[in-house]
């Protein structure tokens, strides 16, 4: 939701008005442990959402699984099934954002064709 330079909770504002503005149905944003501060708080003042920090227990070594950590591994792996998608190859992130959106809806035009499958048409005899 920011760019990748700096410190998150600083990038983190910008991004998020941007994705409101585009999404209106957003209620709720998941974020990584790096985004700690004052953005919960700012994010419910400004922007009228739900900021939930997803933290790692301090008491745990090695692997933890996260709560909801699998919905973002789930698109990433989405992601990766589109083979422009493999290797960062765009310079510019409108770029990369529209080859995403583009990824995302091949994605769900698949899935709604395997919903309703096309009538064989009567041969004529």
């Amino acid at each position: 939701m920011h760019l990748g330079k700096g410190r998150r909770e600083v990038g983190a504002p910008a991004g998020t008005q941007h994705y409101t503005a585009v999404f209106r149905g957003l209620a709720r944003v998941w974020a990584d442990g790096g985004y700690t501060g004052h953005l919960a708080d700012w994010t419910a003042q400004h922007l009228g959402l739900v900021l939930d920090v997803v933290r790692r227990s301090d008491d745990v070594s090695g692997f933890q699984d996260l709560p909801r950590r699998w919905v973002v591994e789930r698109s990433f792996a989405w992601f990766l099934s589109s083979r422009r998608l493999v290797r960062d190859y765009e310079r510019r992130t409108d770029t990369s954002e529209a080859v995403i959106l583009w990824s995302m809806t091949m994605l769900m035009s698949r899935r709604l064709a395997a919903h309703h499958p096309r009538p064989v048409p009567a041969r004529a005899t």
